[in-house]
């Protein structure tokens, strides 16, 4: 007697959609002009609807905002920008309560400057037993003058910056690969280590579900912090993807494996290659990482199914799976991206300011959507994408907050262009997204998102939320289950088709040209209405194949 094949339920994390919440912009709750901890209370219900599994949270810690929260000055506690500890409890509960796991950023690679550690170093000096929690080392040159090597800020400039010691002479540098405001940890400290252990249980008991790790990649330095050179090897620098690194993950995924639930980390890992890259997903360090290589690919047919197999393979190396995301709180929005002569995205050349066509863009993201979320594995989607926002791209110079338009004499006009507040109704001081009467947002919001505010889009059975909704849905109840894995079918030149299981095929077409869609198929979702039967240009169809009996 045949037995019946009972597939394993797999954990959560390998197939959950995963909303990411830029707090200080997602919605107001007590009238100050930034998002906060009470405004994403009141908005869970939309988050449920809408069909995700999981939220993660930007940092929420206690910070001076040097750099948006990523400098923290106490892992424990909230900042009262957002709200208080005991309303992250709450908010962590209600949650749950709405089927939503709960994943916090976490920031190992560095905290703030005035963090007590830090500011015990200061007041130390020179050779104390404080700085060793750090990177402080004498300068070059005769007088110190020079930084102690070559490394340069990821911020833009050099990744050094001299103290003054109590005399008011010129003292040590200390290393920050970000803002001078953001002092690297030194790894190699047994303290630095248990701290962050205890960091890790403390949210864990308090019921979060994850960890996404920021700078994943960068926590452990090559001994002796040697420069870099004129011309470095991008697969081999002294300071990111350092073998020790992987010994930290290693006694973290201890700690989460110790704890009910299927906790799980995500790591923010920016690596050249994909073999590095899934080095941080062997079975014994972390769960997933984003996909950075497929946010930064064009919308071109070719390099999207490149892409996707180097993806699918180098994953499947390591038996973990792969995930898709499009944009997040660094970079240009992919509406705006998806609709430039260059749909490519580069962290060291976004491009601002280039011409883009607001139609193709969105025909294009919307396809995009479906595409993420055929694939196997899990997707991200940032706040924002939903309701299909562009990147803002003429903030007011004296309101730009991100240290990068400072840090890089102007040259770059930063990251505040995708952390724009969201619209929530089509009216209002600030659309919804802080109580009638309240103070400004803290970006400003275009006019024309009114349009695309999220109570707008409710209202249209055609509009990019209600296509999210859709897709979200039919992902849970039809996809999630499904092999990880594809299989590529024959195509049209520049058109992309794939089947996960012989029955469920996606279909996008990247021509100019409309398509025909396979014999016998039928229409799950598509995101543009069928021209004739045919697939429009940049467009996106799943499909019911019909059965080979």
């Amino acid at each position: 007697m045949t037995q019946p094949n009972h597939r394993p339920t797999p954990a959560w994390w390998r197939t959950a959609s995963i909303y990411q919440v830029y707090v200080r912009s997602f919605a107001d709750g007590n009238g100050d002009g930034v998002g906060d901890l009470a405004g994403v209370r009141s908005r869970l219900p939309y988050l449920r609807d809408l069909g995700v599994d999981a939220l993660w949270f930007n940092p929420w810690y206690l910070s001076p905002m040097a750099d948006g929260g990523y400098d923290v000055a106490d892992y424990r506690d909230i900042d009262p920008l957002f709200g208080t500890l005991a309303e992250a409890q709450d908010l962590i509960v209600e949650a749950h309560d709405h089927g939503l796991r709960v994943i916090v950023d976490l920031v190992p690679n560095h905290c703030s400057d005035r963090h007590p550690w830090f500011q015990e170093a200061l007041a130390a000096g020179p050779g104390s037993a404080e700085r060793e929690r750090f990177w402080f080392a004498p300068g070059r040159g005769t007088d110190g003058e020079l930084p102690p090597n070559d490394w340069q800020s990821y911020f833009g400039g050099n990744a050094w910056t001299r103290t003054t010691d109590p005399d008011g002479t010129p003292g040590d540098w200390y290393l920050h690969l970000f803002a001078p405001e953001q002092p690297d940890l030194n790894w190699e400290h047994p303290e630095v280590r248990s701290e962050f252990e205890s960091v890790l249980r403390f949210w864990l008991d308090r019921g979060v579900d994850g960890f996404r790790i920021d700078v994943a990649h960068g926590l452990a330095k090559k001994p002796g912090l040697p420069d870099a050179g004129p011309d470095p090897d991008v697969t081999d620098l002294p300071y990111q993807d350092v073998d020790a690194v992987h010994d930290i993950y290693r006694s973290w995924r201890k700690i989460t494996d110790s704890y009910p639930g299927d906790r799980v980390f995500v790591g923010e890992v920016w690596l050249p290659t994909p073999q590095q890259f899934a080095r941080y997903l062997r079975p014994d360090e972390l769960h997933s990482a984003f996909n950075f290589e497929f946010l930064c690919c064009a919308w071109e047919q070719e390099a999207v199914r490149a892409v996707v197999d180097h993806t699918l393979a180098a994953h499947a190396e390591v038996g973990a799976p792969p995930t898709w995301v499009l944009s997040n709180h660094d970079t240009i929005r992919h509406v705006t991206r998806y609709g430039r002569e260059d749909t490519s995205f580069d962290m060291g050349d976004k491009r601002l300011g280039a011409p883009t066509d607001r139609a193709l863009g969105l025909r294009r993201a919307r396809a995009a959507a479906l595409l993420t979320m055929a694939l196997p594995g899990g997707v991200y989607v940032y706040q924002g994408d939903e309701l299909a926002l562009g990147e803002v791209e003429d903030i007011p110079d004296h309101l730009l907050q991100d240290p990068t338009f400072v840090r890089s004499g102007g040259t770059d006009r930063g990251r505040d262009g995708c952390r724009v507040p969201l619209p929530w109704t089509p009216d209002g001081g600030s659309l919804g997204f802080s109580p009638d009467g309240s103070a400004d947002p803290w970006l400003p919001q275009p006019a024309d998102w009114s349009a695309l505010s999220a109570a707008a889009q409710a209202a249209d059975p055609h509009s990019p939320l209600n296509l999210y909704r859709a897709a979200l849905r039919l992902r849970r109840t039809r996809l999630v289950d499904l092999p990880e894995a594809l299989g590529w079918l024959p195509s049209d030149p520049g058109v992309l088709a794939f089947t996960r299981d012989g029955s469920f095929a996606c279909l996008v077409n990247f021509t100019d040209r409309p398509t025909a869609l396979p014999p016998g198929a039928t229409l799950l979702l598509a995101s543009a209405d069928l021209d004739a039967g045919l697939l429009p240009p940049d467009a996106c169809a799943w499909l019911l194949l019909p059965s080979a009996g």
